[in-house]
């Protein structure tokens, strides 16, 4: 069985990680299973390059091959906001209710097609030796004005997907996987191992 480490401190990630990889030959260590490792700034300025420099850590200070991804919202009204900065929008210590509220605030007054958005996910496997491969995934849709749904994370209740008339939070996790950004760079990486 091949053991890959998932470079995230995001627990719903994780879950989601999990449960795409479920039906595979892989044991999914997370880095609560390691001790010591180094804290990783996500300084880059894109997606790809913070996933890189996470996975590249993480490969290297436990042995093993790992997974990273970098994701978030880019949202069309906003110039591309909060886009790598998606889950410190309202601040280094802001969690889920925070940023969903600032985006709220950031698009009050702004109707139609100007709350286009996508959840953009880079999605990145470096082995011990440095080799490293990235996956892309995007998912289309809109910001609500207010929440709707209690499954997800993040901006998942604010996040409406025309083809499936639901928000993301309002999705079963199997269906969400399917549909989204990161289901979509992480079959993109499984098919090509």
């Amino acid at each position: 069985m091949v053991k890959l480490v998932v470079a995230t401190g995001n627990a719903g990630k994780l879950k989601e990680i999990r449960r795409l990889l479920a039906d595979r030959a892989i044991e999914v260590l997370s880095l609560a299973d390691f001790d010591n490792l180094p804290e990783i700034v996500e300084d880059g300025e894109t997606f790809a390059a913070n996933a890189e420099k996470k996975a590249r850590v993480i490969a290297e200070a436990t042995g093993l091959l790992t997974l990273a991804d970098d994701s978030g919202l880019t949202v069309a009204a906003l110039n591309g906001a909060p886009g790598v900065r998606s889950a410190r929008f309202a601040g280094d210590n802001a969690g889920d209710v925070d940023n969903n509220r600032k985006l709220l605030n950031e698009l009050q007054g702004v109707a139609g097609d100007r709350r286009q958005a996508a959840f953009v996910c880079a999605m990145v496997l470096c082995s011990p030796t440095g080799d490293c491969r990235c996956f892309d995934g995007r998912l289309e849709g809109r910001i609500l004005e207010e929440p709707r749904g209690h499954g997800g994370f993040g901006y998942d209740p604010l996040f409406w997907v025309d083809e499936q008339e639901a928000t993301l939070a309002e999705l079963p996790l199997d269906i969400k996987n399917r549909i989204s950004h990161r289901g979509q760079a992480l079959r993109a990486l499984i098919d090509s191992l």
